[in-house]
């Protein structure tokens, strides 16, 4: 509580003692919205079903990272087959156990461990959206392109032979323009994993919706 007194005398004229005791209520709260942080926007808009690191119950990086600036957003494929028994966080966790160890890939290749989740947004079969790694940090490829400067969004499925499913569109249609938006990232800019490396990455029936999904961008824009 603020109080300020005065009192004060001139040419015989007295002041009477004035106390002010508080604030009115209407400048208290412009004091304090002022004051207040702002809110960060939420990564993803509210009508996407949305699954957080907490949420899946990530665990932490176990390699250091490098800090970058989003200046593209791409698209991956998980290029494994759609599975509809399992949830979006045990997908994740799935992931992050596979990509925190030295493991072999679908070639017989083997790859090294990664410090987390390769990709920052993850899409299920059932159009929810799982975060994946924190968007600060550059992700990862099994793949001789480099990611830092990329924000990289995965879909689950092969693309090579499976189709977007109903959620899945509606969910890319909403999250690519938003995120694009988001961090002023231009339609031209968005592009596929092929686009920078030797891989058939996202499918066939993923590259053929990015003209669609730069138009939305446009849109948004």
């Amino acid at each position: 509580m603020l109080r300020i007194e005065f009192e004060r005398q001139r040419d015989g004229a007295h002041f009477r003692r004035c106390g002010v005791t508080a604030l009115r209520a209407s400048v208290i709260l412009a004091l304090t919205a002022a004051c207040a942080s702002p809110r960060p926007a939420p990564l993803v808009p509210p009508e996407i079903e949305f699954v957080s690191r907490s949420a899946w119950g990530a665990q932490p990086p176990v390699l250091p990272m490098r800090a970058h600036r989003i200046e593209r957003l791409t698209i991956h494929h998980t290029g494994t087959n759609q599975n509809h028994s399992r949830t979006v966080s045990q997908k994740l966790q799935g992931l992050q156990l596979f990509s925190q160890r030295n493991d072999s890939l679908a070639s017989g290749r083997r790859k090294p461990a990664w410090a987390d989740v390769p990709y920052h947004f993850y899409v299920g079969v059932d159009g929810v959206d799982g975060e994946g790694r924190d968007w600060h940090y550059a992700g990862d490829s099994n793949t001789a392109y480099d990611p830092a400067g990329h924000l990289l969004v995965v879909v689950e499925g092969n693309f090579q032979r499976d189709t977007l499913t109903t959620a899945q569109r509606r969910t890319l249609d909403i999250l690519v323009p938003s995120l694009a938006r988001r961090f002023r990232v231009a339609a031209e800019k968005l592009a596929s994993h092929r686009d920078y490396a030797q891989t058939e990455c996202p499918g066939a029936n993923i590259y053929s919706e990015l003209p669609r999904f730069r138009e939305l961008i446009r849109r948004r824009q």
